[in-house]
């Protein structure tokens, strides 16, 4: 039975990092987030985060972040108190969500913080509506769905953004093409999960099922 809740909200997150790994030693040094409520954004929170170490020449080109930018900016223990309270015990969605998630978890982890984590991800939802598309990164996804783009990539915010945006754009392709009335959080969860090459037929039982099953529920940070 699928449930939905019109006014459901979630947090659109990105993360600019020192590398690839927490468990390599990187860590945050910018966060963008959006809260997105009934399909439109109507907050943000962003900022630079100092991650106690000089960061490579190679993070400083791909960001426009730099080292010198970054020495003033908030302790990571600073920051991610301002986020928690930010993201609240709302359901969290990221493009590559398995990246951000890690990071996240390991950031709170450092200062007592860690809690469960619900998170979907633009990535693998968009791996299974958009076959075609050339590749399934985020700035190849925002340009196919000719989605307008007003900041730079590689920044927190405005990947964070262009990441609700494209949440917005999916679920709108879903309503047309198979006639759901709501998608939910943890239907585009579930559908980031499908076998690929039956997408199409779980998406049309899914798309029946909604119209007859309605319960209004909304995911949350804990699911």
């Amino acid at each position: 039975m699928q449930s939905f809740s019109q006014n459901e909200t979630i947090i659109v997150l990105d993360f600019e990092t020192t590398g690839l790994s927490p468990d390599n030693g990187d860590r945050v040094i910018e966060i963008g987030a959006v809260l997105l409520r009934d399909q439109k954004i109507i907050d943000q929170f962003q900022s630079l985060i100092n991650p106690g170490f000089l960061i490579s020449r190679e993070i400083e080109t791909i960001t426009g972040i730099t080292n010198t930018v970054l020495s003033e900016a908030p302790s990571a223990s600073e920051a991610m108190e301002e986020f928690v309270r930010f993201i609240d015990s709302h359901p969290l969605v990221a493009h590559n969500a398995s990246f951000d998630q890690k990071f996240l978890e390991t950031e709170l982890g450092h200062y007592g913080k860690k809690r469960p984590l619900n998170f979907g991800c633009t990535l693998q939802v968009a791996r299974r509506l958009y076959p075609d598309a050339i590749n399934h990164k985020l700035e190849t996804l925002v340009r196919y769905k000719g989605i307008p783009i007003n900041s730079r990539f590689h920044r927190a915010l405005a990947d964070a953004e262009m990441t609700a945006l494209l949440w917005i754009k999916i679920i709108e392709d879903l309503k047309l093409q198979y006639g759901f009335d709501h998608i939910s959080f943890d239907l585009m969860k579930k559908i980031g999960k499908m076998n690929k090459e039956k997408t199409k037929e779980l998406l049309q039982k899914e798309a029946e099922e909604s119209r007859t099953n309605q319960i209004d529920t909304t995911g949350n940070l804990f699911g």
